[in-house]
């Protein structure tokens, strides 16, 4: 007896069952809480966009600072690196949505501002320093020590990513 092996022809595909399991939800509850969730997360999105947009300031500062940072090495652009230092802190305070009232500000009320703004305390004598770079004669600017240069550089990075902005 010899069985009769089928052609390559007379094979039929066989047809995919339906799943057992409907992938649509169950309840109403489903559907409402897949709706929250997609409305929560479009409201983070949206707000996550809204603060990015708010603190464009912030990362052109910073931008602005590595720059400074760097011309501190170069004894040419030194001196203006030095300059611009408080003219960028000014800006950065004009930014802000209360800094309108920064425009006039100097000496103890500019420290209070920028001690106001910072979650974290300033040098008593950090506005003075700003003060000295851009009024102080260009010998004494030039002399400021590169360790304190390089300090002032850094607390005005932590003051322009951290100060408090009130929305």
């Amino acid at each position: 007896m010899t069985a009769k092996v089928p052609a390559i022809d007379q094979l039929k595909e066989l047809s995919i069952p339906t799943p057992p399991v409907s992938y649509l939800p169950q309840t109403w509850g489903w559907a409402v809480l897949l709706l929250m969730v997609l409305l929560l997360l479009l409201l983070w999105g949206g707000r996550r966009w809204w603060q990015w947009r708010r603190d464009r300031y912030r990362r052109e500062a910073l931008a602005r600072l590595d720059v400074l940072q760097d011309s501190l090495g170069d004894d040419g652009a030194r001196l203006g690196a030095l300059r611009e230092l408080p003219i960028l802190l000014k800006r950065v305070a004009l930014s802000m949505p209360e800094g309108a009232a920064a425009a006039r500000l100097g000496g103890e009320a500019w420290q209070g501002f920028l001690a106001k703004s910072a979650p974290f305390p300033l040098p008593a004598d950090f506005a003075d320093d700003l003060f000295t770079l851009a009024y102080a004669p260009s010998d004494q600017v030039l002399n400021l020590p590169d360790k304190r240069a390089d300090g002032l550089i850094q607390l005005s990075r932590r003051w322009i990513g951290e100060h408090h902005v009130a929305v």
